[in-house]
Formats: structure tokens, sequence, C-alpha cells
């Protein structure tokens, strides 16, 4: 069953204090405006991210007091109660809900017959990563987050050698490696930090690794590997060694950045009293957690709490501190979300469709049950297992393909040929024809016998065959200036010139495989 609304996309201003984003920018307004939808933003929602009015009408935006009226309505934050209540009757409102924050939520909009499509609930599936808001705004918050500490450390954040004197490079430790750590530790790394970071799920330390922080681990061997991208909650044992070496850190580290959250409850304590009281003073924790309860036991909601000299920043907002760009990223998400919701100028909800139904809080006041699970298709032609009483015949791997015949029978030619020139040509012809003439031979068949992947180190190391142009050129250089002598400089110019490269280009890959690449990030973005 597919129900459809209409076409027009109502973008109100976001009534929370402190957050400055907004559901659409001039640049998605463009992109939905392509696809024939109308959309209309409420005056002045953008401007706490830099975006005026004057922009949304530019790409295609109506402005308009209010949006409540509409069918289809994009925001950033859930609903208030007094908003739901100015919402039409069977509304479809597209945002960031967490029901489990606002008490009252639910009813309201059931009491609407709304459809209420939250975005946090997008499957982490990589055909959903596009529309994913929790890691887009996540990535930006890690960044911020160390932005944030490095504004409040007394000191650099990188090592620093002046005439007055030198200072170290400050010790940075992230919990959790998902989107949101491992942003903060290449933006920490990139300031010149040495991190650490700590991650139960041991997935977590190829990622850390390459972008040269260091991983921490407990002794104890319990894997943290949850649903949906996200750690599971730990047993008493991993939880008393987390701890501990979460005390230990402390009295090394001068900053501390706790990402960790459990989806649906009250994110878990880290870092208890005792744990802030090893820090040196002039210390800093970052909790990005702070919204869901936070995961340092001293942290204030939207507040920084100082404790024995050590900075305790509890910020809601660290995507909202960039508006500008948090928003652009959150209305693209929206954008390719708008993709999964029909087709052309109308818009529509796919009750079947594999990412908008997990997402779907409420259908026309009502909570649907979870899509039944596919099934595997079956094989068209299974495969029967192999019957040990039967002899099975080895498989021919030495018959010879038309490659190979056809390699053969180019070299009979070859020989044919040079048997024909032998005959009339000039004995020092021949020689060296037949030797330009098998080395061409040869080298056709080793290249085209090595995987393409191959090629480039292949080709790289064997330009060492180069040396021997390089003495056949100082053979050819006599006393004298003559034609024969010019080409044997310029040949052994040449030839070195592709010897040196090549071995260049072999170690620049070698390095290369050493480092290792980057993996892509964990679609869970906190634990």
């Amino acid at each position: 069953m597919v129900r459809a609304v209409a076409s027009i996309i109502g973008v109100p201003k976001e009534s929370l204090p402190g957050e400055h984003r907004v559901g659409a920018t001039p640049e998605s307004v463009k992109k939905l405006a392509a696809r024939g939808l109308v959309v209309h933003v409420q005056r002045g929602a953008g401007a706490a991210a830099g975006y005026d009015d004057a922009a949304y009408v530019e790409a295609g935006a109506t402005i308009v007091d209010s949006v409540w009226s509409y069918d289809t309505l994009y925001k950033v934050r859930s609903p208030t109660l007094d908003e739901v209540a100015s919402l039409k009757e069977g509304a479809l409102i597209v945002s960031l809900m967490q029901p489990e924050r606002h008490p009252g939520l639910i009813d309201a909009l059931k009491a609407k017959k709304a459809t209420a499509l939250a975005l946090e609930r997008i499957p982490r599936v990589t055909r959903a990563q596009k529309m994913d808001v929790l890691s887009s705004q996540a990535n930006l918050s890690g960044y911020r987050a160390v932005v944030e500490a490095a504004a409040h450390l007394q000191g650099f954040m990188g090592p620093q050698v002046t005439a007055a004197g030198s200072t170290p490079p400050a010790k940075v430790l992230v919990i959790g490696a998902g989107v949101a750590g491992l942003a903060a530790v290449g933006a920490a790394r990139a300031l010149g930090a040495q991190v650490r970071a700590f991650d139960t799920r041991a997935a977590a330390r190829e990622q850390v690794e390459s972008l040269g922080a260091q991983f921490l681990e407990v002794k104890l061997q319990e894997s943290g590997e949850g649903k949906g991208g996200y750690a599971k909650v730990m047993s008493p044992e991993f939880i008393a060694a987390e701890m501990d070496l979460f005390r230990a850190q402390a009295k090394e580290v001068d900053v501390i950045i706790t990402t960790a959250l459990v989806p649906g409850t009250k994110a878990p304590t880290l870092v208890p009293r005792d744990v802030v009281e090893a820090l040196k003073p002039g210390s800093v924790i970052v909790d990005m957690a702070a919204e869901q309860g936070g995961n340092c036991e001293l942290t204030t909601p939207g507040q920084v709490v100082v404790h024995n000299g050590v900075k305790i920043l509890g910020f809601t907002d660290l995507a909202s501190r960039m508006a500008a760009t948090s928003s652009r990223f959150f209305a693209m998400n929206l954008v390719h979300l708008t993709g999964e919701l029909g087709k052309g100028d109308t818009l529509e909800v796919p009750l079947e469709n594999d990412v908008v139904r997990p997402a779907l809080l409420l259908h026309q006041g009502e909570v649907l049950p979870p899509l039944p699970v596919k099934e595997p298709t079956p094989q068209t032609q299974p495969v029967a297992p192999p019957n040990p009483d039967v002899k099975q015949e080895p498989a021919a791997i030495t018959a010879p393909n038309r490659a190979a015949w056809g390699s053969t029978l180019a070299g009979l030619a070859l020989i044919s040929a040079l048997f024909g020139l032998g005959r009339f040509a000039p004995s020092d012809f021949l020689q060296h024809s037949t030797v330009f003439v098998l080395a061409c031979f040869i080298g056709w068949q080793v290249i085209w016998s090595v995987s393409p992947a191959l090629h480039t180190p292949l080709m790289s190391v064997t330009n060492a065959i180069s040396g021997i142009i390089i003495v056949g050129g100082l053979l050819q250089v006599g006393d004298g200036v003559d034609l024969a002598s010019v080409l044997g400089v310029l040949a052994v110019f040449f030839a070195t010139i592709n010897i040196a490269g090549g071995f260049l280009v072999t170690e620049r890959m070698l390095k290369m495989f050493q480092r290792g690449q980057p993996s892509s990030s964990s679609s869970g973005g906190h634990r």
C-alpha cells in the first residue's frame, strides 16, 4: 500500500533554543524543485545558518509566515507539543523524532493521524548511507568536539618549539570509535595531538590505527558488536576492566572525548568522579553524549562544569555550532530520502520500502508492524553434492586453450620467416633480427600471462632489463662523433631514466601497501 501526499513541502524555523540548523538549504531547494516539488520556507528559517530568505527565493522557494498547514514538513528537531497542535490532520512530518526524550509526542501525533518519519530510525545499511543524518551530523560533531577542546585547553594541541621554550603534544583519549569518534581522532591528529582511542568493537582497531592513533584494549576478551552498527551493552566484568583502563589513562591524558551511546536508553557512565579527579588541572572533557545523560558522571547538559580545575563540556549543539555545513549535509540527506518517496511532483509513502518502513514511527496515526523478513531466493538449478561412489574425472588443466594454440602457431610462423631470411639476408642482419623478434615475442608472452592488476609493479621492476640497452649503447659509442655514437648516448640516457623511474615507482607502491589503505568508517555512529 502506498499513500500519496501533496507535493508542497513546508520547512519551518526550528523552535528549540540554540538550534541553528534548518531542514532545507537553497542548494537542496533547487534539487527538489528540479523534480517538480514546491518548497515553502518559513520566514527567517535559515538565517541562523547563514541562508537568508533572498537565497531561498532565488533557488525557487516561496517565503511564508507559517508552514504548519501544509501536508508535508521537513525539519531538523522533533516537533514540540504546541507545534503538533498546529499540525494539519493527516500530514507527513519528516524529522529527528526521538520519542523516548519527548513524553507525549507519540500520543499527540496519533491524535492528528499524522505520518511521522523518524530520521534516526533510518536503517544503517549500505543503500541508506546517503540518507543517514545521524552519521553526517556525528561526523561534524566529532570534529567540533576537538575544536571546543582545543579552545578550552590551556595549551597547544600539537608540539611547539619556540625561543621561549617547547611544549609536547597534548594527549587525547577518544572513547568510542564510531563515526563521531573517528572524526574526533582525525581532527585531533590533524592538530598534532597524540591520540589514543578505545572501542568495545574489535573492528574499530584497523580504523583507528589507519588514522595514526593508538588503539587501546582491555585484557578481557568480549565482543562488543551490536545491532545497527552500534556497540552492545557489555558485561559487568568487562565494564570493570574498562574503568581500570580509563583510570590509568586519566593520569596521562590532557583531553577526553566521549561518544558512547546506546540507542533508546541513557548513555553509559564511563568517566566517573574518580576518573575526573585523576586528571590534571586544566584538562578538558568533551561529553558528546550529554543530551542522553552523558558519559561523564559530572556532566550537566548544555553547560560547562569545572571540577578540581577540570572543564567538563556538556554541549548538546555541537553540530549546530557549524550550522551552515551541518544544514547542508542534513538537507542533502533529506533530498536523497525524497528519492525514496515516489517520483515526479508527488510524494508517496511506500510501505514496502526497506528504508522507509523501518523509519515510520507512525502511519496515519497507527503503529505499523515491521516488514516480514524476505526469504532468500532459491537457486534455479541447485548444485547436487558430489557422489562419493562416482569417480570424478580430473580437470584437464594442462589442455591448451585457443590463446595457447594461437601463440604456438604465431611462433612457428616467425621461425619459418626467420629461416627464409637466413637464406638470402646477410648474417649480421639475421642475427640482430632474430634477437629482436624473440625479445618482442617473449615480452608479449610475459606481460599477457600476468593479471592486469600486477602490470604496474611488474613493469616497474622489469625496467631493470633496460640495463641491457645501456650496455649496448656504451658499445656503440666510439671515438668519433657519428650517428651510431649519438644514438648510443641517447640510448644510455633514456634507459637510465627508465631504470631510475621504475625503481622509484616500485618503492612508492611498496610504501603505500605498508601503510595500508584507510578503512571506511563503521556505520555505527556511537557506542
